[in-house]
């Protein structure tokens, strides 16, 4: 059996995790565990590959230069800056390694930031434990809600955390804390048309990416072929709240031929959602 590097540093971590003295493993009130964490979180602001704005949300752990995502949120992207409470930015260099199928990815910030690096937790949580979500739903950031891990399921044949903590647009990639303060999943998807059924990948699941790659620049990535995101959580958009309550207030098919028209000559990204299955389209809109 051959044993890579990197899953020898992730067995490492998880005996280091598990010599933690006792008294770091007590549960924390959610004051405390919102103070103890929130450094470690942070805004991803994206510019797309067709120059257009998204935010989602990410978590400092593993080293202090890297950053724990959804995939999706920075599949297309050109340039990602994080920002975190205290308003400190810093750019993200590029992507060290990502699961699609997953949608996990790491990335490498362009400097180190000692002090803020969050725990990741070692084991699978039990069914009706609490949960903590901290992210940027609708663009608010650092905003924290809470849940209970609903059920652990197989959905498209891997394990992931259905969960009742409420997620919106912008949640993408946010750390789901456990009572202990460790990141024990990152947010990647929401069921259209239910309420608080959310769903977040275990972090353990990161043990298939490898740490040590060099990273990915944002522009080589764009060079290569990759397939569009899986995800039906879409990203808020920076720079059109007007947009949003179009898609997330009931918008009618009216409003949205509206705003294809009012985009004519644009390139557009168009997602197509039934159930689980989702399908994404991007195109040009005709001038008239």
């Amino acid at each position: 059996m051959t044993v890579r590097l990197h899953q020898i540093f992730w067995l490492g971590l998880c005996l280091l995790n598990a010599c933690a003295p006792a008294g770091l493993q007590a549960a924390l009130t959610p004051e405390k565990l919102y103070q103890k964490v929130l450094p470690s979180v942070m805004t991803l602001e994206v510019k797309s590959q067709s120059g257009e704005k998204f935010i989602g949300s990410a978590v400092l752990a593993l080293a202090d230069d890297v950053v724990l995502t959804a995939w999706h949120v920075v599949a297309d992207a050109r340039s990602v800056c994080a920002v975190f409470a205290d308003g400190q930015r810093v750019n993200v260099i590029g992507c060290i390694d990502h699961d699609g199928g997953r949608d996990l990815a790491l990335l490498k910030l362009e400097e180190r930031l000692p002090h803020r690096r969050a725990a990741l937790g070692r084991e699978l949580p039990a069914v009706a434990a609490r949960a903590y979500v901290i992210g940027a739903p609708k663009g608010y950031d650092f905003s924290i809600t809470d849940g209970l891990i609903s059920q652990i399921r197989s959905v498209k044949g891997f394990l992931q955390y259905q969960m009742s903590c409420p997620i919106s647009p912008g949640n993408s990639g946010s750390p789901v804390f456990n009572q202990r303060g460790e990141v024990i999943g990152i947010a990647s998807w929401t069921k259209a048309g239910a309420q608080n059924l959310s769903f977040a990948i275990p972090t353990r699941d990161f043990i298939r990416l490898n740490v040590f790659e060099q990273p990915t620049t944002w522009a080589q990535l764009a060079a290569s072929p990759r397939p569009a995101p899986r995800t039906s959580l879409m990203e808020s958009r920076l720079s059109n709240d007007k947009v949003l309550e179009e898609k997330t207030d009931g918008g009618s098919f009216a409003a949205f031929k509206k705003r294809l028209s009012d985009s004519a000559g644009k390139s557009v990204t168009v997602v197509f959602q039934e159930e689980e299955r989702t399908n994404t389209f991007t195109f040009t809109v005709k001038q008239k």
